[in-house]
């Protein structure tokens, strides 16, 4: 049994891996940084307020995101801990500068010989104007600097001759201008939407390769704002040509760097090639909830060994897995009246006694009862698997039915692309098959 520091230095993300790794018997203390975060976990995992004072307890140290409140900066964090030889799931500067500086990271991939969409980065707004009426296509607007984490401002264009891309421009400019660094054009590619997911241990990566199809829009059938999330459906295989052109490229780049832990890429595959969009240099959230429920060997021997670059062994269900988030009022906006009337401290009862494939996000115990927590309005991930990924929604969805929380929201539809046509045409175009 291993002792693990779980490190929250913005929001709460990562209660469900420490509770997880928690009822495996291994030592755990969580710390939160957000305020308003900080009840998060309460009941579930035992907490510190203090955790560079924990640094010594701890055998394993892990950071759940990239961000220090505003700013960038666990890498930095992970880097000086390694070097003074203690074992950390987390990045570097330059793996964190991947997701907050998305010129630099479309760099390190041409740089490594990976393919890469047209691309331009721009800090002003009137020469992105200028460039698309220049050059008229389809585009995708992506924020820069801190507020790319306002999800709902990513904005992917619908016309041939990007108007709607300029009028969306001109709104951001008076909206966000103070706020928004900057944002990258992104020429708008057809396909099937894939990131491709390794768990590297400093070295190399883990054999088994996640393969996850993102659900970012509020409401079935892809339509409403961006979200961070609302569900992702999964399976695991090999080094396949997906792999092998994606982050099989970067595995030496990875090495050099020190990294350790989950890194994802975004991609658009069509059958004339893969286009990376942005990578998560991170755990992403909920696919490490749902990565967790798809793991039959044991989760915290699994991290204690990528930690130390300890060979890590990793078992995993041979089928398809589906995450579903459950959410609250006024998920994916901030308005603390309607949080405040809907959702804050709502009780989550569940008909029946199992809590299979049931996970925390935004969630306390109190005296035994689950009660919603945080802010975010996201108290639940739920999840499913099977042989098929018919199976595996059908399974996640029952498990669904059996929460009760008033006003609860979620997406019905998790899985339902894979099957409605995005299996066959990535098993057509040949990029799951062995690598060659």
């Amino acid at each position: 049994m291993a002792n693990f520091l779980f490190c929250s230095l913005d929001a709460a993300l990562i209660a469900d891996l420490a509770w997880q790794i928690h009822r495996e018997g291994h030592g755990v203390k969580y710390y939160v940084e957000a305020e308003s975060d900080g009840e998060i976990g309460d009941g579930f995992v035992p907490k510190t307020d203090d955790w560079e004072g924990e640094v010594e307890w701890a055998d394993v140290v892990i950071f759940d995101d990239i961000w220090i409140g505003s700013d960038v900066g666990t890498g930095a964090l992970a880097q000086e801990l390694r070097e003074r030889g203690k074992a950390v799931v987390g990045g570097t500067p330059n793996t964190d500068r991947l997701e907050a500086d998305r010129g630099y990271a479309m760099a390190v991939l041409e740089e490594h010989g990976v393919n890469t969409v047209e691309h331009h980065v721009f800090e002003d707004f009137d020469a992105g104007v200028r460039h698309v009426r220049e050059n008229p296509a389809p585009y995708v607007i992506k924020p820069l600097g801190e507020v790319q984490n306002v999800k709902r401002l990513l904005y992917v264009g619908n016309e041939d001759d990007g108007s709607d891309v300029v009028d969306v421009l001109r709104a951001y400019e008076k909206a966000w201008g103070h706020r928004m660094k900057g944002f990258q054009l992104q020429r708008k590619v057809e396909g099937v939407e894939v990131a491709v997911c390794g768990f590297f241990d400093g070295q190399r990566f883990v054999d088994r390769v996640n393969f996850n199809f993102e659900h970012k829009k509020l409401f079935p059938g892809n339509i409403g704002p961006s979200t961070g999330e609302m569900g992702t459906s999964m399976f695991w295989g090999g080094r396949n040509e997906l792999f092998a052109e994606t982050l099989g490229k970067l595995e030496g780049w990875l090495a050099e760097e020190g990294y350790v832990g989950s890194i994802d890429l975004n991609c658009i595959v069509n059958e004339t090639g893969i286009y990376p969009l942005e990578f998560t240099p991170r755990f992403g959230y909920p696919t490490i909830a749902l990565q967790e429920e798809s793991f039959e060997s044991a989760t915290g021997q699994f991290f204690s060994d990528l930690a130390r670059g300890n060979d890590p062994e990793l078992v995993v269900h041979n089928g398809y897995q589906v995450g579903v988030r459950i959410v609250l009022p006024p998920f994916p906006f901030d308005d603390a009246k309607t949080y405040d009337e809907n959702s804050r401290n709502a009780a989550i009862v569940f008909d029946g006694e199992s809590r299979e494939g049931v996970h925390l996000e935004d969630t306390k115990q109190v005296d035994g009862q689950w009660r919603v927590a945080g802010e975010s309005g996201m108290p639940l991930v739920v999840t499913g698997k099977g042989e098929t990924m018919q199976n595996a929604r059908e399974q996640a969805y029952e498990r669904v039915d059996d929460v009760i929380v008033p006003n609860l929201y979620y997406r019905d539809d998790i899985g339902e692309r894979w099957i409605d046509g995005d299996g066959d045409r990535l098993q057509a175009w040949g990029y799951l098959g062995p690598q060659s």
